[in-house]
């Protein structure tokens, strides 16, 4: 699925940055310049979180914090 269409950058794309272990980007910022890009309209700054969200273990500190 298109996740961005100003960039043109799929899930795909995105999930394959977060692939890279411990140098996975933590931030949409992080994504759009590990894919060679930038934000333009801002769009689909929620759809790379929630990708993030679901593909990135969740931080230690913010587990302990819930609890």
């Amino acid at each position: 699925m298109i996740v961005c269409s100003c960039n043109v950058f799929s899930d795909h794309d995105v999930r394959a940055t977060l692939a890279a272990g411990e140098s996975a980007p933590r931030t949409t910022g992080q994504v759009y310049h590990c894919l060679g890009c930038s934000p333009q309209c801002g769009r689909c700054a929620r759809t790379i979180r929630r990708i993030m969200d679901e593909a990135l273990p969740p931080d230690e500190a913010a587990c302990c914090r819930n609890g």
